[in-house]
């Protein structure tokens, strides 16, 4: 593994030279394939509580995180049974994986009513992360209070603002009356301890929420959003975000590492190849869907085997992918409606179409 501190270093230096070409970058990136040297290797890792995989601080803050965490939504579909759901959760957990990534919208509650059952006898071993959907500090305050029910706990570790997809909705988390009050409210109360925000529609709409933080003199400790073989060359949130959140040291929690099987559907790369991938990137945390067992050991397998990847096989991977990633159509979430849950159901925003 090349030296963190010389590419960090360069990426950094490169960070100037992709500032300037954000605006107009920010729907489709050209098709090149950049040199995996420009990005620094990924945060120092340590040995996490079960040696089966390492751990990563998350940003800024003191948190030692598992480099795969394991996602909310996969556990509470209905083609999981609860029991299994269960013994997925708890299995990785003894195998180390401490970082739960759930939503108040998941599966209409079901994924967090799963995790809060899987957590019992074991909250203190689990960093515990939802998210809401609400605009309006009232709607965002009402979720939340609904996910700690369902979680069966006071409190969740990371509270993030869910889909930031629509250049407004940086607008609406700032606003007199909007959500960035209820974090501030959570926080004082003590039912959350850190806040970010999620997105995986536009690299633009995320930047808008970071230039709208400084502007409003506050910080996110972590942002989500797709990092995968496809996303680094179209609309691509690790060419235009991730240099600024490795600049502000912000938490990079990466999701979407096989856009839900979309990208195999190329035949370009393996789901393992697709996860060591992600795991490469300077990220605190990937995010990794699990249904099953299976599916859980290719996600040890990956955290075990990621840092063996050359400079070199990083290219080969990126040059497999870049014609194919040219029109988004592996990444549906960025060019379809499909994975916008908020856009089926508004009501969630807790504001209406008028106001």
């Amino acid at each position: 593994m090349e030296d963190y501190g010389v590419n960090r270093r360069q990426f950094l230096g490169d960070l100037a030279l992709l500032s300037l070409s954000v605006g107009s970058a920010a729907h489709v990136d050209p098709l090149v394939t950049h040199p995996a040297t420009t990005l620094p290797d990924p945060p120092a890792t340590e040995p996490g509580p079960a040696a089966d995989i390492p751990y990563r601080t998350l940003g800024k803050t003191a948190e030692k995180v598992s480099c795969i965490g394991l996602g909310g939504y996969h556990l509470g579909q209905s083609h999981v049974e609860e029991a299994d759901a269960i013994k997925i959760f708890q299995a990785a957990n003894d195998r180390g994986i401490n970082f739960s990534d759930n939503s108040w919208d998941y599966n209409q509650g079901e994924s967090e009513k799963r995790v809060g059952k899987a957590l019992k006898g074991r909250r203190d071993k689990v960093f515990v992360m939802t998210k809401y959907d609400g605009r309006t500090k009232a709607s965002a305050v009402k979720q939340l209070d609904e996910s700690l029910q369902r979680l069966q706990t006071d409190h969740v570790d990371l509270w993030q603002f869910h889909e930031n997809i629509r250049l407004e909705d940086p607008d609406r988390f700032f606003a007199e009356g909007g959500a960035v009050e209820a974090v501030y409210a959570a926080k004082q109360a003590g039912k959350i301890r850190y806040a970010g925000f999620t997105g995986h529609k536009d690299p633009s709409v995320h930047l808008r929420m970071l230039e709208l933080a400084d502007q409003n003199h506050f910080t996110f400790d972590t942002v989500q959003m797709p990092l995968n073989v496809m996303d680094a060359h179209f609309r691509s949130f690790e060419r235009q975000v991730l240099p600024v959140l490795v600049q502000k040291q912000i938490g990079v929690l990466g999701m979407k590492p096989i856009a839900s099987g979309h990208i195999l559907e190329s035949k370009s790369v393996s789901a393992l190849e697709c996860l060591q991938y992600a795991l490469h990137l300077p990220t605190s945390v990937v995010i990794s869907g699990v249904d099953s067992m299976q599916i859980l050991d290719q996600a040890f397998e990956a955290a075990r085997t990621f840092n063996k990847l050359s400079a070199s096989d990083i290219q080969v991977l990126l040059a497999k992918t870049a014609t194919l990633a040219a029109t988004g159509r592996y990444e549906p979430f960025k060019t379809s409606a499909v994975f916008d849950s908020t856009a089926t159901h508004p009501e969630w925003l807790g504001y209406s179409a008028q106001s």
